[in-house]
């Protein structure tokens, strides 16, 4: 068996420690996680020891890595999450997936000392043309990348963020209106309305489209919205709280669930008046309830939600999107033969979602109220810039309007 080796005093010394004859310093040698030789020195054992166990501590959590500037991006990301204690569980789920499912595997992989702005402009491309995803989807993972690129600088990790200004010089090159939501004009809504309205198989779902059109909430604080959150009285609805679908923690298969969050902002609390075809369309909800069942779904301990699906539990927002494709492709077939029938031009509905029922109601709304801080009140937007852009598309497309009406009332010319 080995002699264990001692310092000058006849203590033992661990392995890796020496203790030099010609100055008596205490020097402790170890391998990096890359192959490389390096040293500790102390004059006394106990700081020796204490460095090297905050040494051992600093490796475990892959600090030794970090601070010499070999950390993967994935490395960051993950230690940028682990800062990250006040995220909501849905938002810190959602963050997770993107990355995950979009970066982690590739350009996760690389060095963050070695990606450079064009890398990251590259990849975010890459996404666009190869993946398929559109600029909206790209800038919700530029907004997990960025400030995971922040803290190494901040860290003084790297001397500069590589993603600053990517996303804006996109958004220049792919044009200003690239990935806005456009609004049904008042003839593609009025048809969409009317032939729900008239079909057998998707009647139903009126109620459900009269009230997303009709009040201007997002998907999820109407699919949770509560009997209780209505005022009949007052003809009011109370937004206090939203559902949300989001991907369950781990892989990246997305299994997602349920959960009841706050509202996207603070301003997203707000009393939305009930216009008389929504207090119609919850009339009309409700009583289909009484033949077929009321919504039996229990979601982080509430109960008595609004709308219900054939099997009595709340919507899936991408259900209600796929019938949403499914009602407008089979009108537009059915209006293209029509309209050749009657040798008219088709009323050809586009491809929508949820959120554009919310854009087409704020759209509506911007054209006949000159209030900016009364609709910003009702849409529940936190940033007035958003109302603004919405008010600024509409009274673009009323200028001509104006323009002839000004004309029919000034005989001066």
């Amino acid at each position: 068996m080995a002699k264990a080796r001692k310092d000058n005093r006849g203590r033992a010394l661990r392995k890796g420690e020496i203790q030099r004859s010609k100055d008596g310093t205490y020097v402790y040698s170890y391998t990096d996680p890359f192959g490389k030789r390096r040293y500790i020195y102390a004059q006394d054992l106990r700081t020796l020891r204490e460095r090297e166990d905050r040494l051992k501590k600093d490796q475990l959590d892959g600090l030794d890595v970090y601070m010499a500037g070999n950390a993967t991006l994935n490395f960051v990301f993950d230690r940028y999450m682990s800062t990250k204690y006040d995220l909501r569980k849905t938002t810190r789920s959602n963050y997770n997936y993107m990355y995950d499912h979009f970066v982690r595997e590739g350009f996760g992989e690389r060095k963050i000392s070695e990606i450079k702005y064009s890398d990251v402009k590259y990849f975010y491309y890459y996404l666009l043309n190869e993946c398929g995803l559109q600029a909206n989807t790209v800038d919700t993972i530029h907004t997990i990348l960025h400030p995971t690129f922040q803290l190494a600088v901040r860290d003084e990790i790297i001397r500069i963020n590589p993603s600053d200004g990517v996303m804006a010089e996109i958004k220049k090159k792919a044009g200003k209106n690239k990935g806005i939501r456009h609004a049904l004009t008042v003839e593609q809504q009025r048809a969409f309305m009317t032939y729900t309205a008239d079909n057998p198989i998707y009647c139903h779902w009126l109620p459900l489209f009269t009230v997303l059109l009709g009040t201007g909430c997002r998907i999820g604080e109407i699919v949770g919205l509560r009997w209780e959150d209505l005022n009949y009285e007052n003809r009011t609805i109370s937004i206090n709280h939203s559902v949300t679908y989001y991907p369950r923690e781990g892989g990246k298969t997305r299994k997602s669930e349920f959960a009841v969050s706050l509202p996207k902002t603070e301003a997203g609390i707000r009393t939305v008046p009930m216009m008389d075809a929504v207090y119609e369309a919850f009339q009309e909800e409700y009583e289909m309830q009484k033949e077929n069942g009321f919504n039996s779904t229990v979601i982080d301990g509430m109960t008595g939600f609004v709308f219900c699906n054939r099997f009595g539990n709340i919507h899936n927002p991408q259900t209600v999107n796929r019938t949403i494709k499914r009602i407008l492709e089979n009108y537009n077939a059915e209006e293209v033969v029509k309209a050749k029938k009657e040798k008219r031009q088709p009323v050809i509905i586009p491809h929508f979602s949820c959120h554009h029922l919310r854009h087409t109601f704020c759209t509506r709304f911007c054209e006949n109220e000159t209030n900016i801080k009364v609709i910003q009140a009702v849409m529940g937007y936190a940033n007035i810039e958003t109302t603004m852009d919405i008010y600024a598309e509409v009274t673009d497309l009323k200028k001509k309007e104006a323009i002839e009406n000004l004309s029919q009332k000034l005989d001066v010319f």
